[in-house]
């Protein structure tokens, strides 16, 4: 698809993998974000998909942004149109209808771990390390490091991460709450994909909850609620619900079998 990032798709089972593929450290130059960005708009419109990992290889996720490229920033402006075009790129990717995973295996360092934490679910490799070392470069996180972050471990221990620049760990993560879980390295991708294809059989109403709740993260109750009113009816549009109702009627709860397409 790209130079950077390809797309599969599994057709049996509905699960895409965004590959990541720049080595040797998958730096996140201004090509691979837009190749990025495309794959993302590209699988929003994707019926025949339920669920997306992101991988970046069995020995690295990506370890930041590409440095090399911050020497042509001249000024403000063009540092705020750096930043947006990764913003933009991530939002697309976190905004996607379908579940997503990134499966870290090695470093997800600045742009890296912002990548990461753009997905549902993070499942770490026991090498995996995260971190938002930018303020050792005497910059900042600009593709959601000091939002993000908060919003998955709160802000106490956000602020120290990326007051500190320091690393991370896959223990540590898993006890902030930065990751669902920890494997050995190599069970890392292939239990990815084994969640989303769970996922990628699951009901419509899996990317009605995930709208749901991403839109009402950031409004009062009172409005967050009427979000949710409103997904919940959609739900009733679907045959997922009649399959769902009659199956819990007849066979208890947990055996329905829906069918994505």
């Amino acid at each position: 698809m790209g130079e950077f990032v390809n797309v599969e798709i599994d057709e049996n089972t509905g699960v895409a993998t965004i590959r990541i593929e720049r080595p040797p450290m998958n730096a996140i130059s201004m090509q691979l974000t837009a190749e990025l960005h495309k794959a993302a708009n590209d699988l929003s419109t994707n019926e025949s998909v339920g669920a997306v990992v992101i991988w970046g290889g069995p020995k690295i996720f990506a370890a930041g942004a590409d440095i090399k490229e911050f020497p042509a920033i001249k000024d403000k402006e063009e540092a705020v149109e750096f930043s947006m075009n990764l913003h933009n790129a991530l939002l697309a990717l976190e905004n996607l209808p379908q579940v997503t995973i990134s499966a870290v295996n090695g470093y997800a360092l600045g742009g890296g771990c912002e990548l990461a934490m753009a997905t549902d679910f993070r499942f770490a490799g026991e090498s995996a390390v995260f971190g938002q070392p930018e303020v050792l470069l005497g910059i900042l996180p600009g593709a959601g490091g000091t939002q993000r972050l908060m919003r998955l471990i709160g802000i106490t221990k956000a602020k120290e991460i990326n007051y500190s620049g320091r690393q991370v760990k896959a223990p540590e993560a898993l006890e902030l709450g930065l990751v669902s879980s920890v494997h050995p390295d190599e069970e890392c991708y292939p239990k990815a994909l084994e969640a989303a294809e769970e996922y990628s059989r699951g009901p419509k109403s899996l990317q009605f909850i995930k709208r749901a709740m991403m839109e009402g993260l950031s409004m009062p109750l009172e409005e967050a609620v009427k979000i949710e009113a409103d997904a919940f009816g959609d739900c009733f549009e679907t045959n997922d619900r009649l399959v769902g109702v009659e199956s819990f009627i007849e066979h208890g709860p947990g055996k329905a079998e829906f069918n994505r397409n």
